[in-house]
């Protein structure tokens, strides 16, 4: 397994593949936390520990690529997901 953490905006990106459950292949997951204007402590905004409905990808690269496109995705177009 292998994760990035990353700065977007107001927003840090915790992005991670995993070993998939049950045989081969990795799997995506993010977790999006609002940093600047949350006070001291960063809240959570949006998680998902199965993205793509637990798609596999061959390679973790592939995986953890998803998960930042995603999470990115998120926070410019979808900013009614983030809960904070």
């Amino acid at each position: 397994m292998i994760f990035d953490e990353r700065n977007e905006g107001d927003y840090r990106i915790y992005a991670g593949a995993l070993e998939a459950p049950h045989g081969q292949g990795y799997i995506a997951a993010v977790v999006v936390s609002r940093v600047q204007g949350a006070g001291s402590t960063p809240r959570e905004a949006y998680r998902d520990d199965s993205l793509a409905c637990g798609y596999r990808w061959l390679s973790q690269a592939d995986a953890l690529n998803y998960a930042l496109r995603r999470a990115r995705d998120v926070i410019r177009r979808e900013a009614h997901r983030l809960h904070c």
